[in-house]
């Protein structure tokens, strides 16, 4: 029995031994040449071996040549769709251009992402997140880590009120949604209540989250900063009892945010013609890392800004945001460099050195179009502080300001200049009682 076995083995070791044999022998032709010849494999072409390679090496080059990060405020914020709209007017334009618009976490997060997160090059981020890094910096020197290429255009503050809620006081130790916690609107909304000395019971839903609470009554009122008018908004049906809550203006927040009001043309379902809801503003600023000069990220970065600044006549067409018309591209953002190839584009589209210049943002028909060298608005700010102090000794001495609210001030009545429908009204024509005039209208 022991014999059997064995012999059983043996034969089945020789058997796939030669099978193993013949799999491993190269295949014979079947046809031509002699019985049991050997064909061995053809070598692959030299150009096969290297094609691949190089193409594959050329495709990530060509995909990353132009391509630009762009970071936004995030999934819950309006940024993310202008970084979309931006992306897709500009997109292959000069250079294979491509900007891949990246939602953020927070405003906060993407100012740390601008400055360390692998490819992001630009963002959008509010004037006043920029000044609160000024003064408590995230990390040391993070004015030489970035740059502005230019002011953008302000977002609104909204605050949405359930019924019976009247003011912003009426919201004391009431649940007020702040939006996603470390978003813009979180720090915006945290800055304007707590100087307001109001302290409500604030929640971090997301805005869509806080919308339905708001309708269910789970919460007295949300706050969102966003540029008029928001979507969301223009949703809601009169019939829900939904309104928006005044922002008084106040010395205090007028050093950071700028005065204006919401609209029945903004929100014709929620307010009246004869009743606008006075609010503040917040200007976005758009930010670039600061890439060393003759990199290939600054020269990424150099040929967004020009393939911007020329092509920002086709964002102001009626098919986009109404936001992107309020761009002023040359307004400075006081204590903050520009990036230089905005600087050298503003200096030549000043200059008229080129034709294609003339896509900086014209005034609209009947409309005063200001422009002020440091030489004019220096005269116009004396003029209106002797104004001030001759006509309207109730409003705090301009003398007494800041820098920073100098330049607020400032800005507020260039403003009004420029919404002024008097086709003779210009900075350098009006005399002296055509300028009180103006004054004493600003200031009422």
């Amino acid at each position: 029995m022991r014999r059997s076995i064995l012999l059983a083995g043996g034969l089945v070791f020789l058997a796939s031994h030669s099978v193993v044999a013949e799999i491993t022998q190269p295949r014979s032709s079947s046809s031509g040449g002699a019985p049991g010849a050997v064909i061995s494999p053809a070598p692959a072409p030299e150009h096969v071996k290297t094609t691949a390679p190089r193409s594959l090496r050329e495709m990530r080059e060509r995909v990353n040549s132009g391509l630009v990060g762009f970071i936004s405020e995030g999934m819950d914020g309006s940024g993310l769709a202008e970084a979309t709209e931006l992306a897709a007017s500009l997109d292959g334009v000069r250079d294979h251009l491509r900007i891949l618009p990246i939602a953020g976490k927070g405003a906060l997060q993407n100012v740390t992402d601008i400055v360390f997160a692998r490819g992001i090059d630009i963002g959008i981020i509010q004037s006043d997140v920029l000044a609160a890094l000024k003064r408590n910096p995230p990390f040391p020197h993070v004015e030489s880590f970035l740059q502005y290429i230019t002011r953008l255009y302000d977002e609104e503050v909204h605050i949405l009120a359930a019924k019976g809620v009247n003011s912003t006081e009426d919201l004391a130790s009431k649940k007020v949604n702040f939006g996603l916690s470390g978003s813009g609107t979180d720090m915006t909304a945290s800055v304007i209540f707590e100087r307001l000395g109001i302290h409500p019971d604030v929640t971090n839903f997301s805005q869509a989250v806080a919308l339905e609470k708001l309708r269910r009554g789970e919460i007295a009122a949300m706050v969102y900063v966003a540029g008029k008018p928001s979507r969301p908004f223009r949703e809601i049906r009169p019939d829900e009892g939904l309104h928006f809550l005044p922002v008084a203006p106040t010395t205090d927040l007028s050093e950071s945010y700028t005065r204006t009001g919401l609209t029945a043309e903004d929100y014709p379902e929620l307010i009246d013609a004869e009743s606008p809801v006075a609010t503040l503003a917040v200007s976005c600023v758009l930010v670039a890392y600061n890439w060393p000069t003759g990199t290939e990220r600054y020269r990424r970065v150099a040929h967004f800004v020009q393939a911007f600044f020329d092509r920002l006549r086709d964002l102001q067409t009626p098919e986009h945001h109404p936001k992107w018309r309020d761009i002023d591209i040359p307004a400075a953002v006081p204590g903050w460099t520009r990036f230089a190839p905005a600087e050298q584009w503003i200096r030549k589209a000043g200059s008229g050195e080129s034709s294609r210049h003339a896509n900086v943002r014209e005034a609209a028909p009947g409309v005063t179009r200001v422009v002020l060298d440091s030489q004019m608005r220096d005269t116009l700010f004396s003029e209106f502080v002797e104004y001030q102090k001759q006509q309207a000794p109730v409003i705090r001495s301009a003398a007494q300001l800041n820098p920073q609210q100098r330049e607020l001030l400032i800005r507020d009545f260039v403003q009004y200049l420029k919404g002024q429908t008097n086709p003779t009204i210009s900075v350098g024509s009006v005399d002296q009682r055509q300028r009180a005039a103006l004054f004493a209208q600003f200031v009422q």
